[in-house]
């Protein structure tokens, strides 16, 4: 099953509403209602959604043994569309047009007989794949957590996004809120009472002449910049106070930028450049990127607490993780359902160590010490002073 095995990516999403007191026979018959390949109506764009039970494509089979663990419901969303083959469809058309077209006494085919030829081989195929032969199926990973009442998802496509809230409010009449960059800085304004704070931030100026607007955020109410800012502040304060932060609950977490780093230029002109390295922010390619205004999309992190360590990749505004390496289980856990018990609690571990280090981030972000971070991560980039350093 998609979570409790190898590495993970997801997507976070909060559940409306109260959690569940437990997940149960209820949830996984809901599940069931709408298992894959139970909908005979596709949806207008031909596609057809429905709930897996997380062993194979074509498992329907739920059972609480086997999908709640350790307070988690696992499941996952399959998706069917009929994709028919380009190679074949141009066959059958350069097949009917020769049959058109034989006769004509200029040697070649007519306008009217091309679009006549193509029309016949589509429906051609489209005849074929009523019985299933050309359907594509793939499935991803949904564990929806009663503890902290969030839903991971394993996809990062917004195509795929849309389908699995479609499905799941239908599933279980309850909608799911994306926890973005933004969202997160919501959550934990709501927390510290610096809700005002959030409402009035704009994207800061870190270099001369920098701009307000952050072209790959499209909703002017949107906070999801916060998120370029947050990777950045990382990697300035990880370069010139510290790699270990003091978090809220007084563990620390150490924290090292690895193995890969996205940049874009937020005003859409001089584009993007991605570095792989094992230590891209010493490269002096990314340095002089951000000197330029360029901020972070996305990059590779390490991140070690109580001991465990993690490495991933993370995108800013999404706060999306990709590629995920959970530590293993202790040695001394040798049976199957503790193993996957203490998987789960190892992702929320990892959950809870990213939300704890965001939220160094916000706490500075949104308070006092903001007013000597901006001037210091401004000086930092100046190309002067890099260089002195």
């Amino acid at each position: 099953m998609g979570f409790y095995n190898g590495r993970v990516t997801f997507l976070r999403f909060q559940v409306s509403g109260p959690a569940p007191r437990l997940f149960d026979a209820e949830h996984l018959d809901r599940l069931a209602d709408r298992a894959a390949g139970r909908q005979r109506l596709a949806a207008a764009d031909g596609v057809e959604t429905g709930w897996t039970a997380g062993d194979h494509v074509l498992d329907t089979d739920f059972l609480l043994d086997k999908n709640v663990i350790n307070d988690t419901l696992h499941f996952e969303l399959r998706v069917d569309v009929d994709k028919l083959p380009a190679d074949l469809m141009r066959a059958y058309t350069a097949v009917e047009l020769k049959a058109l077209s034989k006769n004509n006494p200029s040697g070649t085919a007519s306008a009217r007989q091309k679009r006549e030829a193509k029309e016949a081989a589509r429906d051609r195929l489209e005849d074929e794949a009523k019985d299933g032969r050309y359907r594509k199926r793939k499935c991803f990973p949904v564990l929806w957590d009663r503890l902290s009442n969030e839903v991971l998802f394993g996809a990062t496509s917004l195509t795929q996004v849309d389908r699995l809230c479609s499905l799941f409010e239908q599933t279980f009449q309850l909608k799911l809120e994306a926890v973005t960059a933004g969202r997160r800085a919501y959550l934990l304004s709501e927390l510290h009472n610096r809700t005002r704070q959030v409402d009035d931030s704009a994207p800061s100026a870190f270099v001369p002449g920098g701009t307000a607007d952050v072209a790959w955020i499209a909703d002017e109410s949107s906070r999801d910049f916060l998120g370029n800012e947050f990777l950045l502040w990382l990697w300035y304060y990880t370069d010139i106070e510290s790699d270990t932060l003091k978090l809220a609950d007084d563990s620390d977490a150490t924290v090292m930028i690895a193995r890969s780093l996205t940049l874009e230029c937020p005003r859409g002109q001089t584009g993007h450049e991605t570095i792989s390295h094992e230590g891209p922010t010493r490269l002096a390619e990314a340095r002089r990127a951000i000197q330029t205004g360029k901020l972070p999309r996305k990059c590779g992190l390490t991140l070690v607490r109580h001991d465990q360590q993690y490495e991933l990749a993370i995108h800013a505004e999404t706060l999306a993780v990709s590629s995920a390496k959970i530590p293993p289980p202790p040695e001394d856990v040798t049976d199957a359902r503790a193993k996957l018990d203490e998987r789960a609690t190892q992702l929320r571990a990892l959950v809870e160590t990213l939300d704890l280090v965001y939220d160094v981030f916000c706490s500075r972000r949104f308070g006092k010490a903001w007013e000597e971070d901006l001037p210091g991560m401004q000086r930092w980039l100046k190309r002067e002073e890099r260089r002195a350093a």
